[in-house]
């Protein structure tokens, strides 16, 4: 599983116009799921995302973390995450997960980040979707359950 994390003071998304999430500071996270992931590795990037200390105290350091400064997370799902580009100009999307199982994860990051009390909003899974965000830094991290 990977994710792109940015820091925001706000973020939305929209599908065909309507708004469908809106945060306010918190995170936007990018989620692309792969055909190897599993419930593990969710659970694995919602303890890394809540407790990763990005947010900055009252000196400009990083010490607060998603669940400290009480915020809440955009999820959009996006495969392309997943893409390779190693080869070619075009890119492959072979260990890109299935839309059904990349959904049924999708919803289960979203419901655990709940359990963790964080406050979700979340785009529409496999729709096109305009994101808007204002990164709050910019503070941008990417993270990959292989690698954690």
């Amino acid at each position: 599983m990977i994710a792109v994390i940015q820091r925001c003071s706000r973020g939305k998304v929209s599908v065909e116009n309507n708004n469908v999430g809106e945060i306010g500071t918190g995170l936007v996270i990018l989620l692309g799921i792969k055909k190897s992931d599993s419930e593990i590795d969710a659970d694995l990037l919602i303890k890394k995302i809540v407790h990763l200390r990005i947010f900055s105290d009252k000196n400009q350091k990083m010490n607060y973390s998603l669940k400290d400064i009480k915020g809440s997370a955009l999820v959009i799902s996006q495969f392309t995450l997943c893409g390779n580009t190693k080869k070619g100009r075009r890119p492959s999307f072979l260990i890109a997960a299935a839309p059904e199982k990349g959904e049924k994860l999708y919803q289960y990051f979203i419901d655990k980040m709940e359990k963790a009390s964080i406050i979700v909003e979340s785009g529409k899974f496999g729709a096109m979707m305009n994101v808007e965000l204002v990164n709050d830094g910019p503070v941008t991290f990417v993270l990959d359950t292989n690698e954690l």
